[in-house]
């Protein structure tokens, strides 16, 4: 065997190596960033479904039910009056253990929300983050719980809605995500509210 036939077979051999290197390598990181962006979006997402649930609740002391879309709810978020409550003893109590609210002015939904929020658009709250314009599904329904009708809602979106856009290597770590939510009997993204329980709960909590 010359020289120049054993430089080869080292080099080949080297490469091969490295490869397999890489090979171990990648099949440890790919989880791990696919985790990464996962939690990063998942994060996003959140975000705008708790906000949707905020409005919701206020959306239903002023109404008496929640909203069944979004043009309802983003007009109520606009146009919609939250009271400045102040608690002040009862004057009439001699005890001082009484108090009473006195109501001393108005502020909107959006400010008393979003305010202090740099760059927050309310228009783009129906937007799922990380999707191509996907909008969050957004529906309202009444249930009868011992006789007496209870309100609910429910807004949520597929994880394959956030985590697609720019993902296309991580395909096969989405299909696993999802077989494993399905097979626990859970839902395969993100949602909060229900429309067959009484609970306004987000499935990450």
């Amino acid at each position: 065997m010359n020289k120049s036939f054993k430089l080869v077979l080292s080099i080949a051999l080297a490469a091969i190596i490295l490869f397999l290197c890489y090979l171990v390598y990648e099949s440890i990181m790919r989880p791990v960033r696919f985790n990464n962006i996962n939690n990063t979006r998942r994060t996003a997402v959140i975000s705008n479904l708790k906000d949707i649930r905020e409005i919701q609740k206020y959306y239903k002391q002023n109404k008496g039910s929640y909203a069944a879309d979004f043009a309802s709810l983003l007009t109520f978020a606009e146009e919609g009056k939250i009271p400045i409550i102040r608690i002040i003893p009862d004057p009439t109590d001699s005890t001082h253990t009484r108090s009473i609210s006195d109501t001393i002015g108005y502020v909107s939904v959006k400010d008393s929300l979003f305010g202090r929020r740099q760059n927050f658009e309310l228009k783009n709250l129906p937007i799922v983050p990380y999707s191509n314009n996907v909008r969050f599904e957004l529906k309202a329904d009444t249930l009868e719980r011992s006789g007496i009708k209870v309100y609910v809602f429910e807004a949520k979106t597929l994880n394959k809605n956030f985590l697609t856009e720019g993902m296309g290597l991580y395909r096969q770590e989405l299909i696993n995500l999802d077989s494993k939510l399905e097979q626990l009997d859970r839902y395969p993204g993100l949602k909060v509210g229900s429309l067959t329980d009484v609970s306004t709960d987000g499935n990450w909590e």
